[in-house]
């Protein structure tokens, strides 16, 4: 039995912790054994986005030594989260982080193990559907920067997604433009990011969705606001929490 240790980020710990719940759902469900390290704090990607490079690599110091493989274990040991933003950011700045450092062979046995939980699902455990997933319903999809981009996750949710009963996929317009979440920019650049969400959040009524779906909770945060404010009737849903739907 696959073993995975869970990385729960900061905004799901926070502000969607039932995300976090129902991806152990998920990943129970295909028969995997979930470890949750209740140590765990956050990757370093707040402060390594602001410029705050030193502070990052001590949070990000703290993340390798939370998610070190055992030294007995048996066969792969895998780290899953339900973002990709926080995969990306392991992934690829870790790499800059711990450069010429003596924590690099560290750094690069963590990254060679951890994956956004769509990709594992699909390309680590050929998961094709989730059994008893069901959501009766249109979605559309929402391509998050970091996932596409950072990650190359793009197929992987779809198939997931359309593997669950009653559910129907209808592309919006530009799904691989970002919503203008960015982290920090929607603070600094507050106009144009709310912008950038009346666009995306307009390209996913006009194919007469009933959910919004993607893999990172801090994007959809950030067209849920808008979505509210405006009263319109698009509901907001991670990748887990309609995988875990129905069962």
């Amino acid at each position: 039995m696959p073993i995975v240790d869970i990385f729960i980020p900061c905004f799901v710990d926070q502000l969607y912790p039932t995300t976090a719940l129902n991806m152990v759902k998920v990943l129970e469900k295909v028969g995997v054994a979930v470890n949750y390290n209740p140590a765990q704090t956050c990757c370093g990607q707040p402060a390594y986005n602001a410029g705050y490079h030193d502070q990052s690599r001590a949070v990000a110091e703290k993340f390798l030594a939370d998610f070190a493989a055992p030294p007995a274990a048996a066969g792969p040991r895998y780290v899953v989260s339900p973002s990709a933003s926080c995969v990306g950011m392991v992934r690829n700045s870790y790499s800059e982080l711990f450069a010429g450092t003596p924590k690099l062979a560290a750094c690069k046995g963590v990254q060679g193990r951890v994956y956004e939980l769509t990709e594992f699902l699909v390309d680590v455990l050929g998961v094709a559907a989730v059994p008893g997933a069901r959501l009766a319903g249109k979605y559309t999809y929402h391509d998050s920067c970091s996932a596409l981009r950072e990650c190359g996750i793009r197929p992987q949710p779809r198939q997931l997604l359309d593997g669950v009963a009653g559910l129907e996929r209808i592309e919006m317009a530009e799904t691989t433009t970002c919503c203008g979440f960015g982290g920090t920019f929607a603070v600094k650049f507050e106009a144009i990011s709310v912008a950038m969400a009346q666009q995306k959040v307009e390209h996913a009524l006009d194919t007469g969705a009933d959910y919004l779906v993607s893999t990172d909770v801090s994007c959809l945060m950030h067209l849920d606001a808008y979505i509210k404010r405006e009263k319109l009737p698009l509901k907001c849903l991670h990748v887990a929490d309609v995988l875990a739907s129905g069962w």
